[in-house]
């Protein structure tokens, strides 16, 4: 990022994931309670913001307490200017990762299917979204989620990984981190390759912007689709056959044109320290065993 805080090693990005995760659980739990105070049913509406809001909520809470105890300003995890190319650049690769990379989910399902996973219909993902409530549903899933996950993962924890670990090993330790936090299985491969690129538009733009307006674009779409009726209960887009094709060959090019763009930048990359990646899974690990186990209970249906 920027100038890499001095204050932030791996091992303060160690803690700070171990500490996102026990911060989830602590409002999971919270969530759970007034859940089942007010009677909400699973699956309404209410129960789907209160669920989507709990991620935001414990990112923000860990966040500000890192950086209290840092004593490190919030500018320096979230530095906003950079050059606009990287805005153009972030939009062919979320463009390309949503649209191109559908097979991917599919193989996965497919995949865990032969271990007894039975992934739930995309229905139930969203709340009702006619009328004036997909504002409501874009806020809460789309701008909320692309701010504070990028605060936590393309701010925290890439400055903290890139000044211990170097850049390369920051970004595929970033990507592990964010598609292992969301805990599901069917997404979990899809996630891992789109927080990989998050985290390497973050490091050659040197800001944090361009992967929120990616991550705002990814999951805005989906809203979008589903406000639409264009996704079908399996979760496939309803359109004609020519327009599929159309889609998947323009997003496989704009995500082949994106990433050769990226890889061509002569941004200079931050090398590795001795130690760094060692440092960041020690302090790391509990958080990682937390969400381990809730995604393998999430495989076979018990969480």
């Amino acid at each position: 990022m920027q100038e890499v805080n001095s204050r932030l090693n791996s091992a303060v990005g160690g803690i700070t994931y171990s500490a996102a995760v026990l911060f989830f659980a602590v409002v999971s739990l919270v969530v759970s309670l007034i859940i089942s105070l007010s009677g909400l049913e699973q699956g309404s509406d209410g129960y789907l913001y209160l669920s989507y809001l709990i991620s935001p909520v414990a990112i923000g809470g860990c966040v500000t307490a890192i950086l209290f105890w840092k004593k490190t300003p919030f500018k320096s995890v979230f530095p906003v200017k950079c050059n606009f190319k990287y805005y153009i650049i972030g939009i062919l690769l979320a463009y390309g990762l949503l649209f191109s990379l559908g097979w991917v989910n599919t193989l996965s399902v497919e995949f865990f299917k032969l271990f007894g996973y039975q992934p739930r219909e995309s229905g139930s993902y969203l709340p009702d979204l006619s009328g004036g409530y997909v504002a409501l549903a874009l806020l809460v899933i789309a701008v909320l989620p692309a701010f504070c996950e990028e605060l936590l993962f393309r701010g925290v924890l890439l400055n903290a990984c890139e000044n211990g670990m170097g850049s390369i090993r920051a970004v595929f330790t970033v990507g592990f981190c964010f598609a292992l936090f969301h805990g599901s299985p069917e997404q979990t491969v899809y996630q891992f390759i789109a927080g990989c690129v998050f985290a390497f538009v973050a490091v050659r733009s040197r800001s944090v912007t361009p992967s929120v307006l990616m991550h705002f674009i990814n999951n805005a779409l989906i809203v979008i689709l589903g406000a639409c009726g264009l996704y079908g209960e399996g979760g496939e887009m309803v359109i004609s056959s020519a327009a599929n094709i159309a889609l998947n060959v323009t997003s496989a090019l704009a995500l082949a044109g994106g990433l050769v763009w990226l890889i061509l930048d002569k941004k200079p990359l931050e090398s590795c320290r001795k130690g760094g990646v060692k440092s960041f899974y020690l302090f790391a690990s509990v958080g990682i065993a937390v969400l381990a186990l809730s995604w393998f209970l999430s495989l076979f249906g018990v969480a």
